[in-house]
């Protein structure tokens, strides 16, 4: 099992799902039309440190934190216990976003490959899915469009093991709401300004690692478990 283990040192402020199976269709939203509706899920005068219509615990708003020495920039690790997701930068900083994770053993801790990214995408959920909640599940068979409140939100990062597809992703929500709990069918949930500032960080290539929702590490004389 990957544990946490104290991969990112103390911090300060430092500037101002469900499962799914890709779907290629035919219509794919115009350039115009993402633009729309990037314009619909921002708020006016958006200020990731500051801006919190959806109500989220401050702490799950984007700050830049010191990271520990020897982590890859470009690499993306998953706190489940404290609901972070951080972005590794060079020169030793990360940025941090709220999040929220899968549901029970949804939720997959393990190290992927983010091998497709899509702006706005097309969301169909899994047999597995439909199976264990056909009520709310099954109308969607077929597919749904993009759109803001499509369950992938407005950016998806598609998680890999080796050339295989998991189904998991790191994606926008339609459900803000839910940022720091477990609420997903395994994927990771970030609202949707956030994710997409981060999309365009985030390189073909770069190492997810989800950490196990259940090991905790207290940071001595912090009291935040990082």
């Amino acid at each position: 099992m990957l544990t946490r283990r104290h991969f990112i040192a103390t911090s300060a402020a430092m500037f101002s799902t469900p499962l799914a199976s890709p779907v290629f269709a035919s219509n794919w939203p115009t350039e115009a039309e993402k633009a729309a509706f990037d314009a619909q899920v921002t708020p006016l005068g958006y200020d990731p440190a500051t801006s919190n219509p959806w109500g989220v615990e401050p702490r799950f708003l984007p700050q830049r934190v010191f990271a520990n020495d020897g982590l890859i920039p470009g690499d993306i690790h998953v706190d489940a216990v404290a609901r972070y997701l951080y972005h590794i930068e060079a020169g030793g900083t990360a940025m941090r976003y709220g999040v929220a994770i899968g549901r029970g053993d949804l939720y997959e801790p393990g190290v992927y490959t983010i091998k497709r990214k899509v702006e706005w995408p097309h969301w169909t959920p899994t047999a597995s899915m439909i199976e264990r909640e056909p009520d709310t599940y099954a109308k969607f068979i077929d597919g749904q469009e993009p759109g803001p409140t499509n369950a992938l939100g407005s950016r998806a990062l598609y998680l890999f093991v080796g050339d295989r597809d998991t189904y998991l992703r790191i994606h926008g929500t339609p459900q803000p709401w839910s940022i720091g709990s477990r609420a997903s069918s395994g994927c990771v949930r970030m609202i949707m300004p956030h994710i997409n500032d981060l999309y365009s960080l985030v390189d073909i290539g770069a190492t997810a690692h989800l950490y196990s929702a259940v090991d905790s590490v207290v940071t001595p004389g912090l009291g935040e478990l990082w």
